[in-house]
């Protein structure tokens, strides 16, 4: 399976239970892919991994790829703080079929860059799996630096990284050092065209819960050399990739979102919330203002 350029970060529907409602997973998957996506990353930060159980884990990867066959490629969160989980949850992903996992820096302990460097390594040697790695230290408190990131693209099935740090000049370096063929995704909406600019190869999106179309163009135009197309859209789309990641956090906001505009996702579990009824409002007036590319579940 491709692992393509536009991946979306998808959310994980609960029911009015706070179940996970996995029919409604298989199908916000194949709108997903529909509307423009290459694949879907799943029980991600966009997910809401820390609240779901190993058993919701295992069930929703091996539904959801059943669901998409050969049509795009399930990227399976299996990435925690803790490296033996991780390679026990990369190691079943395997078994149930995904096509790649996606692995986070370890969060909450901090580790050292050679702590990283042996956490990663220790989890893509025990699978056969491409591996893509998750660098994101606004949330997890450590920056995985890009002498770091070099090393472990040496590792024959580590395919790429999710660069989510925001340090251009750090990506930059990574595209520049990496073995060949070595991928860098942007983590950040807003990141995308910037990060393609330096030699990205694409992007881990949430906008594309709604603007899938519009992402895929984005990353198509700026290949083919249609840049000043591709940046129309872009700063078109920011308002939107701004409001869904600040107005209540991510994923509450594009939760939210969908469920208001008729595909039901249901509410976050806690510790997360639902957007209070000011930041419902500067969501939706901003939805509102754009064209939405996903088809709505009937």
């Amino acid at each position: 399976m491709e692992i393509g350029r536009l991946l979306t970060a998808m959310v994980t529907p609960f029911d009015a239970n706070g179940a996970v409602d996995y029919a409604q997973a298989k199908r916000l998957a194949l709108a997903l892919l529909d509307s423009g996506s290459d694949g879907v990353v799943l029980a991600g930060t966009t997910g809401e991994s820390p609240t779901l159980s190993h058993d919701e884990k295992m069930r929703l990867f091996s539904e959801v790829k059943e669901a998409l066959g050969s049509r795009g490629a399930v990227i399976a969160g299996t990435g925690t703080y803790d490296t033996a989980e991780s390679v026990e949850l990369s190691r079943e992903a395997e078994r149930l079929g995904v096509d790649a996992v996606l692995l986070t820096c370890p969060y909450y302990s901090r580790p050292s860059q050679e702590g990283l460097y042996r956490h990663f390594e220790t989890i893509a040697r025990a699978v056969s799996l491409p591996c893509i790695m998750y660098n994101i230290p606004g949330r997890t408190g450590v920056n995985m630096t890009a002498e770091t990131q070099v090393r472990l693209s040496h590792i024959d099935n580590m395919l790429g990284v999710k660069e989510a740090s925001g340090d251009l000049a750090q990506i930059a370096q990574v595209v520049d050092e990496a073995r060949e063929g070595f991928r860098v995704w942007s983590g950040d909406d807003q990141m995308t065209l910037p990060i393609l600019a330096i030699g990205g190869y694409g992007v881990i999106s949430v906008v594309s819960h709604l603007a899938g179309a519009q992402m895929r163009q984005i990353v198509q135009s700026y290949l083919s050399g249609n840049v000043d197309e591709a940046a129309r859209t872009h700063r078109r789309l920011l308002p939107l990739m701004t409001v869904l990641m600040t107005a209540a956090g991510n994923p509450p906001g594009v939760k939210h979102a969908l469920n208001a505009i008729g595909f039901q996702v249901g509410a976050p579990r806690l510790p997360l919330a639902a957007p209070d009824a000011e930041a419902a409002e500067r969501i939706m007036a901003e939805v509102q203002r754009q064209h939405v590319d996903l088809a709505v579940a009937v």
